[in-house]
């Protein structure tokens, strides 16, 4: 089951966090043209940046779900950063292989009912 955090990211928690934003971020974010993707090693804190997606509006930083070190990237995205625009809860960013793992993620239920 996916958790959310109120920075649009969610984080589906199993051996290893698989990670990536909301459709709602995406959709917010428009046509989504170049993600800068985390690399494999590299220490991740929960609330911190720890990459970048670039649509036709902005570049908006996109924040760890969790404590710990990045296991996995997803390249897809490298040559297809479409895939989030087309399909947000499947097209993951990352895998983490968590250290600490936030008390105040949400639900969907509750993600849903965050004021946006």
């Amino acid at each position: 089951m996916a958790k959310f955090t109120k920075t649009h990211e969610w984080a589906e928690l199993d051996e290893t966090v698989t990670m990536g934003i909301s459709k709602y971020a995406a959709d917010e974010l428009g046509d989504i043209v170049y993600i800068s993707l985390p690399e494999v090693g590299q220490a991740v804190v929960a609330g911190e940046p720890m990459c970048e997606v670039e649509s036709v509006k902005a570049v908006s930083e996109i924040n760890a779900p969790v404590t710990g070190t990045v296991v996995e990237v997803n390249t897809d995205l490298e040559d297809s950063p479409e895939l989030i625009n087309e399909d947000a809860m499947s097209a993951w960013i990352c895998k983490i292989e968590a250290t600490d793992i936030p008390a105040d993620l949400m639900t969907e239920a509750e993600y849903d009912a965050m004021d946006k």
